[in-house]
């Protein structure tokens, strides 16, 4: 496949970006991080072709294979999904953000495996949407954690990251990325700086935008339907 679709959806993403930004007057530099789960290294080498130069892949066993593939390609790697505190060792040194820790023992089993002189960059991922199904940290947990993650010095908390309800009512997605925003804000006082907030995915990326997503996930409104 060589997605010849993309380069027009990925114009018609950053003008909607533009366009959220505008109608909530932010300014933040919104990265797109293409997502790539389920397509082979065609669609890697499709989203450096037009521009995109941030990966993210789902499941560390697609992902490496596909790294290796590629060896040699300018592209920053996302692991964007649930991290098992096993395979952290197979992680650590090889994506250039982690964007799902939500629990302390996995960022200390992250700062165990990672090189002497060497920082793994994360997200702390959190339950925003109340799911009991979904992953992250409670909200109520947060800055306990954030805390904690103080002793893991191999480890540089770069941000939070968060999705919505699977729904196309905008209030409900709207309510779990404030909230992503509103903890990230009441971090910055006990020292914390969280300056990603990566939110937003194919159907709700510009409510995310307008609450001040720094980082969304993008990959069927890019790529089209997912593979077998």
């Amino acid at each position: 496949m060589t997605f010849p679709e993309l380069p027009g959806r990925l114009q018609s993403v950053r003008e909607r970006i533009s366009a959220a930004q505008a109608r909530a007057g932010r300014e933040d530099s919104v990265t797109i991080v293409a997502v790539t789960k389920t397509f082979g290294p065609e669609a890697v080498r499709a989203a450096v072709a037009a521009g995109l130069h941030d990966v993210g892949e789902n499941r560390v066993q697609e992902a490496l294979p596909k790294q290796e593939a590629l060896a040699g390609l300018a592209v920053d790697w996302h692991l964007i999904g649930t991290l098992q505190q096993n395979k952290a060792r197979r992680v650590v040194g090889r994506f250039s953000l982690i964007h799902s820790v939500d629990r302390l023992g996995l960022a200390q089993e992250i700062d165990r495996r990672a090189a002497e002189g060497t920082r793994q960059r994360v997200l702390v991922q959190v339950n925003c949407s109340g799911e009991p199904q979904k992953g992250g940290a409670e909200p109520v947990e947060l800055p306990a954690l954030l805390d904690a993650m103080r002793d893991c010095p191999r480890v540089e908390v770069r941000g939070l990251m968060t999705m919505a309800e699977l729904t196309e009512d905008s209030d409900r997605q709207r309510a779990a990325f404030a909230l992503l925003r509103r903890l990230r804000d009441e971090a910055a006082p006990r020292g914390h700086s969280l300056p990603e907030l990566s939110m937003g995915m194919s159907g709700d990326y510009e409510v995310a935008v307008e609450e001040g997503a720094t980082m969304i996930r993008l990959g069927t409104i890019l790529f089209g339907g997912r593979q077998a």
